[in-house]
């Protein structure tokens, strides 16, 4: 009977987490965002210009003077997409420790 019940409650917590209606409007926007055509373009754009810093620079047979130009630009591409995508807006459940009024100590 315990073990029904804990799982029970288990089983209901977990629901109650994810789908509470606070945390589904954070969900809904962010998707937006990502779902859009456009926006899985510009996802793809900065996993591959990552992906080509990440092999130029791990690759030590390759003349540093032929491969730094190439990741400069890369890099800066990545800036300009990342430029392009929507700013992140985080919500947290609980107001940040800097909002709380000072401890003066005595």
């Amino acid at each position: 009977m315990r073990r029904a019940h804990a799982m029970f409650s288990s089983i209901a917590l977990l629901l109650a987490a994810f789908a509470s209606p606070a945390a589904a409007g954070d969900y809904e926007e962010q998707a937006a965002a990502f779902e859009s055509e456009a926006g899985r373009a510009v996802h793809a754009g900065i996993y591959e210009g990552e992906n080509l810093i990440a092999l130029l620079e791990a690759n030590p047979h390759t003349d540093d003077g032929y491969k730094a130009p190439i990741i400069g630009r890369a890099r800066a591409d990545v800036e300009q997409l990342n430029a392009t995508l929507p700013r992140p807006q985080w919500r947290w459940t609980n107001p940040c420790c800097y909002s709380r009024k000072p401890i003066h100590i005595h």
